[in-house]
């Protein structure tokens, strides 16, 4: 009988926190299923940011510019010494590569003990900019004689310019390459409502609540922010906007408290529209409207990284908010290795195997305004790689044991 995390995550989490707070040394047992873990990645030292902001900005599914193989080149290259300083602000580096294999070696731990069927699990990361790349992850996976394949996008809400990008790299991989046929794919790539999702970043939240003075809490202005989009791909049909806001209304039921709250939007690059409000934008107008107690959530960042570590937490929490006369600002901090954040990622991927479609029907079908034959492409694609699942490979899903 399958038993749901999710659902039974106050008698698990005891056990899973217990289980992960003990060191596991690597072995050599070869791995049956593969959790390939999908994000766009950051620059580990100053040396990579050149070749990240270039991959970037030559990247027409996480950017559209005229003339993109002359213009993305000359904004990489104008902008690099200004996203140097911001890295070594920060300590010279992205931790997101370091929080990510934490994630993962947490994950496939608790996947051992859910699923002894499909076990042993192991990660793999495949960055989209930096190393390990896609093809890295895949060159590996192969030569480890793994026999099914889960590829998990690490964006809750899914975007056609973040895991669509990622997605398209695998496909790239693959078009001058033959496909295992020994190994059976499927894939992941949206989990924005997952209940446990809602209810980490409730957590969050809570930890910076509990700062604020007693008489001004409730009072408490929760901004939810995460990464804008251009306001043409909006107008495509790219579903990110309203997984956002799901992820959003999700976390409000779970922490049910009556602070007002608004969802905004950081990151804007380049000078065509994206979606607004913006983040820095709305400190400033609440200021001006008296709101002074603040709490940012970055609700579509997994683990830390430039975006919360320098946008938000120097530029928004500290000298913007000073300059606009806030009294009191935090930042919630992003799920990283939060117990209940790992039972989460546990619970989907484990939900997968037990018998969720190897590729999902809203994955399949394109935007309304869609034009992109790379896209159609693409979705072709996965549909003949995930549809060799074999139906009938539904292991029991159990909970973990300490």
């Amino acid at each position: 009988m399958l038993v749901s995390l999710y659902r039974k995550h106050s008698l698990v989490l005891p056990r899973l926190t217990a289980a992960f707070s003990s060191s596991v040394k690597d072995t050599h047992t070869k791995p049956k299923t593969a959790i390939v873990m999908l994000n766009m990645g950051g620059p580990e030292t100053t040396d990579q940011v050149a070749g990240y902001l270039h991959r970037i900005m030559t990247d027409r599914d996480m950017i559209q510019l005229p003339v993109q193989s002359k213009l993305g080149p000359w904004i990489a290259s104008r902008r690099t010494a200004e996203v140097i300083k911001k890295y070594t602000e920060i300590g010279g580096g992205s931790p997101i590569l370091k929080w990510t294999n934490t994630q993962g070696r947490l994950l496939t731990q608790a996947l051992d003990q859910m699923l002894p069927e499909s076990a042993p699990h192991k990660h793999y990361v495949a960055f989209r900019y930096v190393p390990p790349y896609t093809e890295e992850a895949f060159e590996q996976l192969e030569k480890d004689g793994v026999e099914r394949v889960v590829i998990f996008s690490q964006y809750p809400q899914y975007s056609c310019a973040t895991t669509g990008s990622s997605l398209n790299a695998i496909a790239d991989f693959y078009r001058n390459r033959e496909i295992p046929q020994n190994i059976k794919f499927s894939m992941i790539e949206r989990w924005a409502s997952h209940p446990l999702l809602a209810k980490v970043f409730a957590e969050r939240i809570k930890e910076k609540l509990e700062r604020f003075d007693r008489s001004v809490r409730d009072d408490v202005l929760i901004m939810f922010t995460a990464h804008s989009l251009p306001l043409k791909a909006v107008s495509r049909g790219d579903t990110y906007p309203h997984e956002v806001a799901a992820t959003v209304a999700a976390t409000m039921n779970v922490l049910k408290v009556p602070n007002p709250h608004r969802l905004v939007w950081q990151s804007k690059v380049g000078p065509l529209p994206w979606l607004q409000p913006y983040t820095d934008e709305a400190i400033k107008a609440y200021a001006k409207q008296g709101r002074k107690h603040l709490i940012l959530v970055p609700i579509a960042f997994v683990n830390e990284h430039i975006e919360t570590l320098h946008e938000l937490d120097i530029e928004y929490c500290d000298e913007l908010a000073h300059e606009a006369g806030i009294v009191q600002i935090e930042r919630a901090s992003a799920p990283n290795d939060h117990p209940i954040f790992i039972a989460a990622l546990a619970d989907v991927v484990a939900s997968h195997l037990s018998g969720g479609p190897a590729v999902s029907k809203q994955f399949l079908s394109r935007c309304p305004h869609c034009v992109s034959e790379r896209c159609k492409m693409s979705k072709e694609f996965y549909r003949k790689l995930c549809h060799t699942i074999d139906t009938d490979f539904k292991p029991e899903k159990t909970a973990v044991r300490a």
